[in-house]
């Protein structure tokens, strides 16, 4: 005997679940279906799955099915494969148990659209009663047979005469529960039925108006290139609401996809994911896809039909999987080429586009140095020479310098201009990493980060004689700008209309939000940030001596005047450079506002 059995032990008796269906509408209507229409997809999808599987047994047979409407009623009938009465005590009255498992069916099951089971349950997320009534295709002398289930879980089955159903197939009907007639209501049934349902293989029609509209529309001949192009954009306003500006067609046989992507007409945030369209083998899955596309594809919009793409248990979204995987990297080199189609054959279009779009692309290069390549010589960039691609402007300067801020690229674009040095803006979203990408796909190319010690080397030194005369003047000055963590430089530059340029760089920035932090913290504290003190060179107003007014100012006697003139002259700088202020700038400039007005004033009461 097992050591672990007591003797006395007794097998315990069975149970067999009690299934709240009243709970279990409610758990689908609130948590698994994003709204009450997916009765009609559920609908649909088990009439298209009963005429697939009649015909994988019987090639000839008719393939239709048919939706009626009246007086919060709908009856929807197919001439698929139909049910005994076996069939229903065993499939219909099971929840959780699909027809797709039935014997003689298995071998079709790719060709079908449900592989859940759920099937007519979903309907009561609508309906207080359905009645079915169907006749198999597999035993054509059995009879007809009845199912009739309400919502509080109840069903009853009963065998009906020979004409009460002629044909095998299935029908279906539906008594609107209170609340919720509209669903059943003949213009809601027509839409969804066409919104779900255009890309059927079967005819299927709503009160005698049809639904499919086969060939899909990338699948249609035209006349020409122009009249596709027309078709298509047409199909996307209808459909997204936005005429694009190109289409790419998405064709992936070996995963049985075929599709089009529509490139939106204006820019959208690379942070906002795009949503598709995907039906599955012609029904509708989801209108709001994710995650089809790579991240960096976020500016097309795609609907496509698919036979390989695995659904969710709610058959509204796709599941993560390989297959998902593989399909997502065929798309995006699909789009991919079409990219470079545009820039070997169709540089107007390309530059369309890119005058949109350029973001994602730059994103796509970011991580792709043959995209890069092939977009070198197209996408845009902010430099001190205007708006360039990188390959035009590698070509007119030795050393390609970047900043990484847009602050930086203002504070020193105009002296940068002036002085010869070529800068590109970094600062925005991708460009940094393209600019430094650029010798791996360029080869020779220097590129170099700009920093304080690279501008004022190219600044003019001022005839040491001169400087030696200003010596008390810049003394002062220093002695001012030292609390901010700032020396003071003079030199001479243009243009002339600058009179001082505010320069620092990302260790310059980190070392005094370091020195700030520590004058702030507490013993502990300050210590700490104290050890952590760096040897980064210190920011610097330099100053031009080729200005007017600092020539003037140069001219100051007494260290009180020459303090307030050198703060004015620090905020300037600051404002021009459109850096953010610190706390301590803002008080500088009020002191040196209030300055300037004392100044002012004592200097009016003198007259």
């Amino acid at each position: 005997m097992d050591s672990q059995t007591s003797p006395s032990s007794q097998a315990s008796p069975s149970h067999t679940f009690q299934v709240d269906l009243r709970g279990l509408v409610d758990l689908l209507s609130h948590h698994l279906y994003s709204s009450p229409k997916v009765y009609l997809r559920e609908l649909l999808q088990n009439a298209v799955d009963a005429v697939t599987a009649r015909r994988a047994e019987q090639p000839g047979a008719p393939a239709k099915v048919r939706l009626y409407t009246a007086g919060g009623t709908l009856r929807v009938e197919d001439s698929g494969v139909g049910l005994t009465e076996t069939d229903v005590h065993e499939l219909l009255a099971t929840i959780g148990r699909s027809s797709k498992r039935a014997d003689g069916i298995q071998e079709a099951r790719s060709e079908f659209l449900g592989q859940f089971g759920i099937g007519l349950l979903a309907c009561f997320v609508v309906a207080e009663r359905i009645r079915v009534v169907s006749r198999s295709a597999r035993t054509p002398d059995a009879a007809p047979v009845e199912w009739t289930a309400s919502e509080d879980g109840s069903y009853t089955v009963r065998t009906l005469a020979p004409e009460a159903r002629p044909e095998p197939g299935t029908t279906v009907h539906l008594t609107a529960r209170a609340g919720a007639g509209e669903w059943l209501a003949p213009e809601r049934v027509l839409a969804l039925a066409r919104d779900f349902g255009a890309l059927l293989p079967y005819d299927v029609r709503v009160d005698g108006e049809a639904v499919t509209d086969l060939p899909a529309p990338w699948d249609r001949s035209y006349p020409s290139p122009a009249g596709r192009r027309v078709a298509l954009a047409r199909h996307c306003h209808d459909l997204f609401g936005f005429t694009p500006l190109d289409s790419i067609e998405l064709n992936v046989p070996l995963a049985g996809v075929r599709g089009v992507a529509y490139v939106l007409p204006s820019a959208v945030s690379p942070a906002q994911r795009a949503t598709h369209r995907v039906h599955l083998k012609g029904m509708l899955l989801t209108e709001r896809a994710e995650q089809l596309l790579p991240d960096w594809a976020f500016f097309v919009r795609c609907v496509l039909d698919t036979d390989s793409l695995r659904p969710t248990a709610s058959r509204e979204a796709l599941y993560e999987d390989e297959t998902l995987a593989a399909v997502r990297e065929a798309l995006g080199e699909r789009i991919r080429s079409w990219l470079t189609g545009l820039a070997a054959g169709d540089p107007e279009r390309l530059a369309a586009f890119l005058s949109v779009h350029h973001l994602g692309v730059k994103s796509l290069a970011r991580h792709d140095a043959e995209m890069l390549r092939t977009m070198l010589p197209w996408l845009p960039f902010e430099t001190t020479d205007g708006h360039l691609s990188l390959e035009e402007f590698a070509r007119r300067h030795p050393v390609v310098h970047f900043t990484r801020t847009v602050e930086e690229f203002r504070q020193v674009a105009p002296i940068a201009s002036a002085q010869g040095i070529g800068v590109v803006n970094g600062g925005y979203t991708y460009d940094s990493d393209l600019v430094q990408a650029l010798p791996s796909v360029r080869p020779g190319t220097v590129v170099a980060e700009l920093d304080a010690d690279t501008v004022t080397a190219h600044l003019d030194a001022v005839d040491p004689a001169e400087e030696l005369a200003l010596a008390d003047f810049l003394a002062a000055a220093r002695a001012t700008l030292d609390p901010l963590g700032c020396d003071v430089v003079l030199r001479a530059f243009h243009p002339l209309t600058v009179p001082a340029l505010h320069l620092d760089d990302r260790a310059a920035r980190h070392e005094q939000a370091r020195a700030d932090a520590e004058a702030q913290a507490d013993d502990l504290w300050a210590g700490i940030l104290g050890s952590l003190r760096g040897t980064a060179p210190r920011a610097r107003l330099v100053l031009n001596h080729l200005n007017p007014l600092i020539r003037r100012i140069s001219s100051l006697r007494g260290p009180e005047l020459i303090g307030t003139a050198t703060e004015s002259l620090y905020g300037q700088a600051l404002l021009m450079a459109q850096r953010p202020l610190r706390p301590a700038d803002s008080a500088l400039l009020n002191r040196a506002f209030i300055g300037l007005l004392e100044w002012a004033t004592n200097g009016e009461e003198g007259h």
